[in-house]
């Protein structure tokens, strides 16, 4: 039988900027008494990753633009946060009451740019924002290097976020950054089980990863951003997360 686990990792501190997060990490797995396996996927909430990287930004210091007061207006959106929104963004795709759809800087389609206030502790509190990391594979990359000095075993490492989907109500975990593992597996031209060629098939495999940890890493008060997906296998040359991202040319849904 084939199985996957999933499993959160307790014990994390409130991650700081310029936490070293690696090191967190592994001084976690040691309370917990947990050992990495070769072939882990350590999933690590994009929320974590932003705050040891100091990407947060204080919503008194941002002076609002002409076009965030604008959009302001039409989602009844605080104009500072659309000011900081746009700064990540490169097209708004979408501005409707509460809803502000945009094309990141990175090219990810979202709300609000990823800018989040959940889970931001401190100062003034509801003046916090988060934004998404800089590069998010370069984090990815980054984490498992460090991991990996100090477990001496191979591993994988995606950071997730959770989105929307078109079409769909709620929001599932992706893959927002992917090292060690391919993020976007190509099955193209393998046979099924009758002997067809396949044609299209291409699966998202840091995505389901995601989506599945998401299932004990929780959303709101849980506590644990880490989750250790184990059980996989794969022989696929490795992709980053951006291999997932569909071009703006080949996006049917705009």
């Amino acid at each position: 039988m084939k199985t996957v686990t999933f499993t959160a990792l307790p014990g994390l501190p409130e991650i700081r900027a310029g936490q070293d997060l690696a090191r967190a990490i592994v001084d976690a797995a040691r309370l917990a008494e947990f050992a990495p396996c070769a072939a882990d996927v350590l999933v690590i909430a994009q929320k974590i990753v932003s705050k040891a990287e100091g990407r947060t930004v204080d919503l008194r210091s941002i002076e609002p633009s002409a076009a965030a007061v604008e959009l302001a207006g039409k989602t009844g959106k605080d104009a500072r946060l659309i000011e900081v929104i746009l700064s990540e963004s490169q097209e708004v795709i979408r501005a409707v009451p509460n809803v502000l759809i945009v094309r990141h800087r990175l090219g990810y389609v979202m709300a609000s740019a990823g800018v989040d206030r959940s889970n931001v502790p401190n100062a003034g509190a509801e003046e916090q924002v988060l934004l998404l990391p800089t590069d998010p594979d370069a984090s990815a990359a980054r984490l498992r290097q460090e991991l990996m000095q100090h477990w001496h075993t191979p591993l994988a490492v995606i950071v997730s976020d959770s989105f929307g989907r078109a079409w769909r109500n709620g929001v599932v975990n992706v893959a927002l950054g992917a090292a060690g593992l391919p993020a976007l597996l190509d099955r193209r031209g393998e046979l099924d089980r009758d002997g067809r060629m396949l044609g299209v098939t291409e699966v998202a495999l840091a995505d389901a990863i995601a989506a599945g940890a998401a299932l004990v890493m929780g959303e709101a008060d849980e506590g644990t951003p880490v989750v250790i997906a184990r059980g996989l296998k794969w022989s696929a040359p490795e992709t980053n997360a951006a291999a997932l991202l569909r071009s703006k040319e080949k996006d049917l849904f705009q």
